[in-house]
């Protein structure tokens, strides 16, 4: 009964302000069949590098974090600290 453990992608989601969510599905197998799935949840900001990541999540951030994505979240981001009185 040989255990073998791998991980995917379960799910990502892009965000209206440009962030890209990130669902890594760990799946635990024995002899073929599920017998656990965990998550873990992770956030790509536009202008966040994206280099070593899994290729399918490098495509897609590469293609949606376009110079005016990552700008605009860039100074939305600002103006939002600069109303709170700092970071």
């Amino acid at each position: 009964m040989p255990l073998t453990e791998r991980t995917e992608i379960g799910q990502r989601t892009f965000l209206p302000d440009g962030q890209l969510q990130i669902r890594t599905d760990t799946v635990i197998e024995r002899d073929g069949v599920e017998i656990s799935r965990t998550y873990h949840r992770d956030v790509i900001e536009p202008g966040d590098a994206v280099s070593g990541r899994d290729t399918l999540i490098v495509r897609v951030a590469n293609a949606e974090h376009t110079p005016a994505v990552v700008a605009k979240f860039r100074a939305d981001r600002a103006a939002r600290e600069a109303a709170r009185g700092g970071p």
